[in-house]
């Protein structure tokens, strides 16, 4: 069975390394992009199925990554769920109508990451190989 995709947008090593555990031993695979700007370049090259993306990036906000994202013909309808420490009053709203799934706050519910991730890989259609 293929394994979904998905591919982690944040510059905190310890949040990669607790998402990455957690996500591998619900059965995805991982791949990683540290900053905005290899994180476009990293989705093209990786296709994944879903981004969880952080809003406060080296090179670039999680916004324009999202603008960046959503314009790309082949990559605009993969999912896309925000977890970030900004303020959700400021910017839950403005992720969303940018394009993303959910907005989760940091520090996130894994069992809400997951919800959130499952719900979003059903609305695109996809097969969800975690469990």
């Amino acid at each position: 069975m293929n394994k979904n995709k998905i591919l982690i947008v944040e510059d905190d090593k310890d949040t990669v390394r607790a998402m990455a555990v957690r996500f591998r031993s619900k059965g995805f695979q991982i791949v990683v992009a540290n900053d905005a700007v290899s994180a476009i370049s990293t989705a093209r090259k990786e296709k994944p199925d879903l981004i969880v993306l952080d809003l406060g990036l080296p090179g670039g906000d999680g916004f324009v990554v999202m603008q960046r994202l959503k314009a790309n013909y082949d990559l605009m309808l993969v999912p896309i769920i925000v977890v970030s420490a900004r303020d959700p009053m400021l910017n839950e709203q403005r992720a969303l109508d940018a394009g993303a799934e959910a907005f989760l706050q940091k520090p996130f519910d894994a069992d809400e990451l997951f919800a959130a991730i499952q719900k979003a890989l059903l609305k695109s259609g996809q097969e969800i190989s975690g469990n």
